[in-house]
């Protein structure tokens, strides 16, 4: 099961705000043994929205969704979901008990008497209307919900807020709630070695030849211009923590005929 990302906002790709979210997704997947197969950045356009949703619904993936599920005109996430869905718009029950909670809250914290019927208050019910046959992502920062829309091909998308005080627990959520079985706790590790004076090309049959013996990715990193190493390439395997060991013992093996200077090695992993 492949796991990715959809960013969405205008302030991201203007370079308003930099983006926090796909480095903690990173980590937080990273943490179940689940890696982040694409991200996808999408500013504030309905039309280009609805085709990044489209796409993820139809993917099979699962997608967590970021930002533009307010009410405020900016913000098209919501619409653009259900139209990715062929689907009407409803004000979801759980959503509106959770959003009526929220409301009476911040009546209680500044002393005044909680009016549901008052204009801004039933504007605020908007952040409940959801694509009909949506489920509710809790939000525990301020209990105002998330939804998750299933596609056709067995993934969904799920849908959270671009705050990462309330996004990154929310997809936690997700995953603890609904993803547990795909969780990874194989020990995993990604081990590397600067490789001076050689050429990808030049060691790209060994690469091949490391894939084909092992059951790793192998990897090459090129820099031109590092400011210790110079022109050099990290070169490497990331895979099951046995694996990569055998298959990083193999690489150096077949870079010696090659005589490349070797660098320092680099390693990664979880427990």
């Amino acid at each position: 099961m492949n796991f990715g990302l959809i960013i969405i906002g205008d302030e991201i790709l203007s370079g308003k705000r930099a983006d926090k979210h796909l480095a903690q997704a990173i980590r937080l997947l990273g943490d179940r043994g689940l890696p982040v197969a694409y991200a996808h950045y999408v500013g504030d356009d309905p039309r280009r929205i609805t085709a990044a949703l489209t796409a993820a619904l139809a993917s099979g993936d699962v997608v967590f969704s970021f930002g533009g599920i307010g009410a405020t005109p900016d913000d098209h996430t919501r619409q653009c979901a259900a139209q990715a869905l062929g689907a009407e718009l409803a004000l979801h029950p759980q959503a509106r008990a959770l959003i009526f909670e929220r409301m009476q809250d911040i009546a209680r914290e500044n002393g005044h008497p909680f009016e549901p019927d008052r204009a801004d208050n039933q504007h605020r019910l908007n952040m409940g209307m959801f694509p009909v046959g949506s489920e509710i992502i809790p939000n525990p920062y301020n209990k105002i919900p998330g939804f998750s829309c299933r596609g056709a091909q067995g993934g969904a998308v799920h849908f959270v807020p671009g705050f990462p005080v309330m996004a990154w627990p929310m997809l936690e959520w997700v995953l603890d709630t609904h993803y547990q079985a795909h969780f990874n706790r194989t020990q995993w590790a990604e081990k590397s070695v600067i490789v001076m004076g050689a050429m990808e090309a030049t060691l790209t049959p060994l690469m091949e030849e490391i894939e084909r013996n092992h059951p790793v990715k192998v990897f090459s990193l090129p820099s031109v211009d590092h400011p210790e190493y110079g022109r050099h390439i990290e070169l490497g395997v990331k895979g099951e923590a046995g694996a990569a060991e055998a298959a990083f013992l193999a690489l150096k093996s077949g870079l010696g005929p090659f005589g490349c200077l070797l660098g320092p090695e680099l390693v990664r992993g979880t427990q």
